[in-house]
């Protein structure tokens, strides 16, 4: 029992004096700064990112839990805290810097006992614009891609080749209207939106605005444009008489009847429906941006019995001008009106582009999402197939358990 006590005791001691040295060997041992430090300027950017790559000594990987790095404008000497890196990386890009300006880096390694080591600082590096960002590498494929359409096709339709455009009835129906009108010796009213002329729904109106015009030119027809903007009545006016003009009956044009009312939007609703209610035109159009005001108008041209024509890109304000009048153009249907109605082949052309580059845009998005789709499947399979072995491994685990009891 004796020697028992005695060999326990002998091996305690033998254990501290391993264990001592060890100790104090670690406890000595001092982690070294990031090595090889190198700082670039990042190619194709927009000159704000540096790239930084250094080293650990192979030593140190055990020790080092992460990297801290600090930054400072050359001549300043106030280094601040950028970023915090893990151990095993080993490069990185910093971003948000300013074109341009002088920058100098500091790298300090950190270890798991909190131990810091010596300052490793780089060479002074400027971020440079580059002639091309490569972050916007898929922006200009699309740009270009959107342009060589249009390109393309406006030249298809220069030669005189043919280009088939879908048929949008409600701009079929211009010439029905205003040839009702014409028949029961009504007037056309023409609204073009309340809003004024930087809104590209009201530039969009007045074209619209031109064929009308013309078409009533032709049939004698009587076109009243009543305006909530003193500019857009300008402009009205001055495009219904070139109307007149390339019709042939320019002393038909009377300016009276493109008038402006007031800026304030129900006072001008107000004015439109009495005179709808009291002169009972026989085709209404709503061409423009609106409003709460659409529905308002839309019903008593409905209940005065006129042929109505819509057209706005207002989301809001489709669904009530779709149940209240009997032809809309809805979104780009209103917007491609012009290029519909003139026939011009640098026009039509480039709204044929403008097509073809929606229909390769809508190719990639489909054939993005079925290979993220399938990333994704691919990724759940591994997973189960992990979970199978795992718990596969469990079991022969418990069996092997089992037999050993």
């Amino acid at each position: 029992m004796k020697a028992d006590k005695i060999l326990k005791h002998k091996y305690i001691i033998s254990i501290i004096w391993v264990t001592i040295p060890l100790l104090t060997l670690l406890h000595a041992q001092s982690i070294s700064p990031p090595l090889n430090l190198k700082v670039l300027d990042h190619p194709w950017d927009h000159g704000d990112k540096i790239d930084l790559m250094w080293d650990i000594a192979d030593d140190n990987i055990p020790l080092v839990k992460e990297v801290h790095i600090y930054s400072s404008v050359s001549g300043k000497n106030d280094f601040q805290l950028t970023t915090i890196v893990p151990a095993l990386s080993s490069s990185i890009t910093i971003d948000k810097l300013t074109n341009g300006t002088d920058y100098i880096f500091q790298l300090v390694s950190i270890a798991f006992s909190g131990e810091k080591s010596a300052v490793a600082t780089s060479e002074i590096v400027s971020p440079t614009m580059q002639l091309f960002d490569g972050n916007r590498f898929w922006l200009g494929i699309i740009v270009f891609l959107f342009c060589g359409s249009v390109i393309y096709w406006i030249n298809h339709a220069r030669k005189g080749k043919p280009l088939k455009i879908r048929k949008i009835a409600g701009l079929e129906a211009v010439d029905e209207a205003v040839g009702r009108a014409t028949e029961m010796g009504r007037s056309v009213l023409f609204i073009p939106g309340i809003q004024d002329m930087n809104e590209i729904q009201t530039i969009a109106g007045i074209t619209i605005l031109s064929r009308v015009a013309k078409v009533a030119a032709e049939y004698d027809a009587k076109v009243e444009v009543p305006t909530s903007r003193s500019l857009v009545m300008t402009a009205a006016r001055e495009t219904i008489q070139a109307s007149y003009l390339s019709a042939g009956r320019p002393d038909a044009y009377n300016q009276d009847l493109i008038y402006y009312v007031t800026d304030e939007q129900f006072g001008y609703v107000a004015y439109v429906q009495g005179m709808m209610v009291r002169d009972k035109p026989a085709a209404c159009f709503y061409m423009g941006a609106f409003f709460a005001e659409s529905l308002l108008l839309a019903e008593t041209g409905n209940t005065i019995g006129a042929i109505q024509l819509a057209g706005t890109a207002m989301p809001a304000q489709l669904p009530f001008f779709v149940a209240a009048c009997d032809y809309t153009l809805i979104g780009e249907e209103f917007f491609a009106a012009s290029a519909y109605l003139s026939g011009e082949a640098d026009q039509l052309g480039s709204l044929k582009g403008q097509d073809f580059g929606k229909i390769i845009v809508g190719i990639g998005i489909i054939v993005g999402v079925i290979l993220f789709s399938a990333m994704i499947a691919g990724s759940v399979k591994i997973w189960l197939i992990r979970r199978k072995e795992q718990k596969s491994d469990e079991f022969d685990t418990d069996v092997e358990y089992d037999s050993t009891v």
